[in-house]
């Protein structure tokens, strides 16, 4: 039996659930708890502010973190941690170092703090891991939003444990991944470091990225609580105007989820402000959600300078000192990168702005996560590993599995798969450049691209490499054309020379991911429209007017609107920066070799002018007869084509269901075409009439299955009631008798249908609520 876990969103500021935190028993025992309390008590206010700050030697070069350059120096490590440490930033991810010697730097340090500071106390080592350990030479996988293209939370597990036993063993405690936000707007830059627009999607898979990490004993780090998603136009670090029924039944649901069932040990901030707001300093979200509703009892640290940020962006501090205290007063516990602000806290202390005893609080729990990660007891008198493969053979494995499932077919005129022996035109600004298969927060696309002279470190074929490598080089041309994201139209005459000569011609178009302005999507990359950047639209309509059939293959960190390439070329293929074997997926898709299976995370706009947009909109959200201009995307939330069909048959569906049980829905898939494929069953709900408008489509529940020509499989998907359930008029989770239409589709869109009715009282929601769809294929 597989499984598919869903979550059940719950409220954020103002909206009431039922139910306490969520009773989960004390991890530490009691003779761990005294021994923490025991500790305490023997620190200075210095020492105990140690614990609460980290410590960044920053890399010469451009930012890596915003407003990076407003900080200044902070002087050596030695001196900075003299009374003790609570986190070293980023001991890896920021310069190409060889892992190895890092790693005996770092043990070492580890063992100065245990043998030269007063407490022996060492230090939690944090490191970015979004598509991979952020380290020179290791792998580097598909991003998030491929990870929801794939459907397959297993495999997204599998590709975290592999991450956390790399990590674990250079000596990491603590990986700044997975990112939870839901996707809102597609300009908003840091769209390809999130999975979906739809909350169960990002939360079934993100809940099992943490578990895959947690499981090699690293603690995983939820980003960024909450919010930062859903800035007005799509900026980064715009206000946020989120309505706390938002909030809760959408915003809020991964995160729930991966707290209550995934069990992630540290939260970290936003860097948002939610209707005035800052997140930073909102003890109702950090500490009367997260904490006394959910029960949350790991670490809360800052997003980088974010506590600093009260004071430099959002104005509601005076001063650093000032900003300090209401972080620290609102639930942030570790401030990060550094110590900007919170080595302010012994002067507050001393002057009467902030009791000791909220000091005490958050010293407790990084020594808690301390004694939960070995820390407390560890001498490092040994040796760290004498050799560590970071990209070994199971790495790329992992990475290849994952690039093949995460590749969408969008459109095919009959183009795909190519015949053997047709000559073939590879055209595009990303045909033949590594930096297009990863996304921003990748090691090369975030470190080493401002260390040219430095190389990659790990093999990373171009799709280039990978077309000639499928076909035969003998076989394909290429021409760059034009660059991701300028005006230069000088190499259009070769790329239409290749095409001419050519069968078919590939182009492969996108984005360049990199941070604050310096590519077209990443942190600080967002976008006044959604037409592929620069001249490349240009580019690909020059070799349309040849007449050679073009397969049109992107590269990108968001959904554009290309809803004009979806018929006029012979084949439109999406791709979300599919990592180190990308481009090795993206040949064998072309060929046949891979059968695609990928259906898409996000719904493909049609217009930047319709956004924000999201299939989870109510009736009113479509258009229809009431405005000249609609909102219907060019392809929609789950669609994906295959080299295969599949048919539904057998929908059977109770006609009836109470509000505090659950549903079960089975149907049958058959493969109904001439080779084998991967199905992602897809099961669709609306309730029909609520007390507030509900979505016209909501995802209840999903399952990937494999099936040969002609085989046919039931899938059975057992649905928590509390899947339909929302926030009612009094901001009360609930879930409401009444009659719920139900589909299994291909998308969002409906293929087989048919209703149920859920009976009984208006169930409330717990943190004790199933939040699980269950899958059953037989």
């Amino acid at each position: 039996m597989t499984e598919v876990r869903e979550v059940v969103g719950g409220p954020a500021t103002v909206p009431a659930q039922t139910g306490s935190g969520h009773g989960r028993p004390d991890r530490y025992g009691s003779d761990g708890e005294t021994r923490v309390r025991e500790l305490l008590g023997r620190m200075t206010i210095e020492e105990k502010i140690a614990q609460l700050v980290g410590f960044w030697e920053k890399a010469e070069g451009e930012a890596v973190a915003p407003l990076q350059g407003e900080f200044g120096d902070i002087g050596r490590l030695e001196d900075f941690s003299r009374h003790g440490l609570g986190h070293l930033t980023r001991a890896y991810g920021t310069r190409p170092v060889e892992a190895v010697s890092r790693a005996s730097w770092l043990w070492k340090f580890q063992s100065d703090l245990v043998t030269g500071t007063r407490l022996g106390i060492p230090a939690i080592v944090h490191e970015e891991c979004l598509t991979g350990l952020s380290a020179w030479k290791a792998a580097t996988f598909p991003t998030p939003l491929a990870w929801g293209a794939a459907f397959d939370p297993a495999l997204v597990t599998e590709m975290a444990a592999a991450i956390g036993a790399s990590m674990r063993a250079l000596g990491i405690h603590q990986g700044l991944s997975p990112v939870l936000d839901v996707i809102r707007d597609p300009r908003w830059g840091r769209v390809d470091e999130c999975i979906a627009e739809d909350p169960y999607l990002v939360g079934t898979l993100g809940t099992s990225y943490v578990r895959g990490l947690q499981s090699q004993g690293v603690h995983a780090t939820l980003k960024h609580f909450v919010g930062y998603s859903a800035s007005r136009a799509g900026r980064n670090f715009a206000p946020v105007h989120a309505g706390p029924r938002e909030l809760a039944d959408v915003l809020l649901v991964p995160f729930e989820m991966a707290i209550l069932d995934g069990d992630a040990r540290s939260v970290m901030h936003s860097y948002a402000e939610i209707d005035g707001v800052p997140v930073a300093a909102d003890p109702t979200i950090l500490t009367g959600l997260l904490r006394d509703r959910w029960g949350f009892d790991g670490t809360v640290v800052a997003d980088y300078y974010g506590v600093a940020f009260l004071n430099l962006l959002h104005q509601v501090a005076g001063d650093h000192a000032d900003a300090a205290v209401q972080a620290l007063t609102a639930g942030v516990d570790i401030e990060l990168p550094t110590g900007d602000a919170y080595l302010t806290l012994a002067d507050s202390v001393r002057a009467g702005r902030i009791e000791e005893s909220v000091i005490d609080q958050a010293v407790l729990r990084v020594l808690r996560q301390k004694l939960e990660l070995g820390l407390l007891d560890a001498t490092f008198t040994d040796e760290p590993a004498p050799v560590v493969d970071l990209d070994s053979p199971e790495h790329r494995a992992i990475a290849r599995s994952l690039a093949e499932k995460s590749i969408v077919l969008v459109a095919n005129q009959d183009a795909l798969p190519l015949p053997a022996g047709r000559r073939i035109a590879v055209i595009g600004p990303n045909a033949d450049r590594q930096g297009a298969l990863f996304g921003c927060y990748s090691f090369l696309n975030h470190v080493l691209v401002q260390h040219p002279d430095v190389e990659a470190g790990i093999e990373v074929p171009t799709v280039l490499d990978a077309l000639r490598a499928e076909f035969g080089a003998e076989l394909v041309t290429s021409a760059r054309g034009c660059a991701v994201d300028d005006d230069d139209r000088s190499g259009f005459d070769a790329a239409v020379a290749a095409a001419t000569a050519a069968d078919v011609a590939v182009l492969v178009v996108g984005d360049h991911a990199g941070l604050f302005g310096r590519g077209t999507v990443g942190e600080g990359c967002d976008r006044d429209d959604l037409e592929l950047p620069g001249v490349q639209r240009d580019l690909v309509e020059a070799v349309l007017a040849t007449g050679r059939p073009v397969v049109l293959v992107l590269l990108t960190g968001r959904p554009y609107a290309i809803d004009w390439a979806l018929s006029r070329c012979a084949a439109v293929v999406q791709t979300f920066f599919p990592g180190e074997e990308g481009a090795g997926a993206i040949a064998g898709v072309l060929s046949g070799r891979v059968n695609p299976s990928g259906r898409l995370p996000v719904s493909l706009p049609r217009s930047a002018g319709a956004q924000p947009y999201s299939y989870l909109h109510p009736t009113l959200g479509d258009g229809n007869e009431v405005t000249n201009l609609l909102a219907t995307p060019a392809a929609p939330f789950g669609h994906g084509l295959s080299y295969t069909t599949f048919g539904y048959t057998d929908l059977t569906v109770p006609a009836t269901a109470p509000t505090d049980g659950a549903l079960t829905v089975s149907v049958r898939v058959t493969n109904t075409g001439g080779v084998a494929g991967d199905d992602v069953v897809q099961l669709y709900g609306r309730d029909l009439v609520a007390s507030v408008t509900r979505p016209v489509a909501q995802l209840l529940g999903y399952q990937r299955v494999h099936l040969a020509p002609g085989q046919s499989a039931t899938v059975t998907l057992t649905v928590p009631t509390t899947r339909l359930a929302f926030s009612d008029r009094t901001l009360t989770r609930v879930v409401e008798p009444g009659d719920v239409d139900l589909w299994i589709g291909t998308s969002a869109r409906r293929d087989v249908e048919a209703s149920t009715t859920l009976v009984g009282d208006v169930a409330p929601v717990t943190n004790a609520s199933a939040r699980w769809t269950t899958a059953e294929i037989s």
